[in-house]
């Protein structure tokens, strides 16, 4: 199966939309929380993003006001804002036994140690391994439009994530893109397995 390397966002536009259809939950108490870390500490690879109320005057940063961690069929929205970041989520983080799969994590790393200092462990960027499948794109869109030939709204990225009370809209491409890395990651590990690219 060839892939190719590259595609214009033009192209991209015209794929049918791809979305999480699992359960969606949203976390902000401690009771959730501990549900949620339960199921999840039991798993062997997540898929991992965060989302940040955007700040578009000069100098003006937020903190992170969403996390979300995503198996095949579940995706769990932690609301940051909300419920800080508690040491059982730290901890999950921290769990070498779990792969965490993201994107551009770095980005996500320097923005969550502002809110608490923590050493993540076996966290797997995307970015430093589609290289390898010979992909030169960075961008998650393209990367999952590549090997899918679907594409993933972008269309939420820039809303407010510390609303009182998040949309359909919102709830749905936070959930996407946490799964999305993850399926990404089983789809290079495919190819990994049959030898074939």
């Amino acid at each position: 199966m060839k892939i190719d390397s590259t595609i214009s966002k033009e192209a991209v536009n015209q794929l049918p939309v791809s979305s999480f259809q699992g359960k969606i939950v949203v976390i902000t108490n401690k009771f959730d929380l501990l549900e949620a870390i339960d199921y999840l500490k039991k798993q062997e690879i997540l898929g991992f993003d965060t989302e940040t109320k955007p700040a578009f005057a000069k100098g003006v940063s937020n903190k992170v006001a969403l996390m979300q961690i995503a198996t095949d069929d579940v995706c769990y929205l932690f609301r940051l804002n909300i419920i800080g970041f508690p040491a059982e989520l730290e901890k999950l983080l921290r769990n070498k036994k779990i792969k965490k799969i993201g994107l551009s994590l770095k980005d996500d790393f320097s923005a969550l140690n502002k809110r608490k200092l923590f050493n993540p462990e076996s966290f797997i960027d995307l970015q430093s391994i589609v290289k390898n499948y010979g992909i030169t794109e960075l961008s998650l869109q393209k990367i999952y439009a590549l090997l899918f030939h679907e594409k993933i709204s972008k269309s939420q990225r820039l809303s407010n994530w510390e609303a009182d009370v998040l949309t359909e809209s919102q709830i749905r491409y936070a959930a996407t893109d946490a799964w999305a890395s993850r399926k990404i990651y089983f789809k290079l590990m495919e190819f990994n397995k049959n030898g074939t690219w």
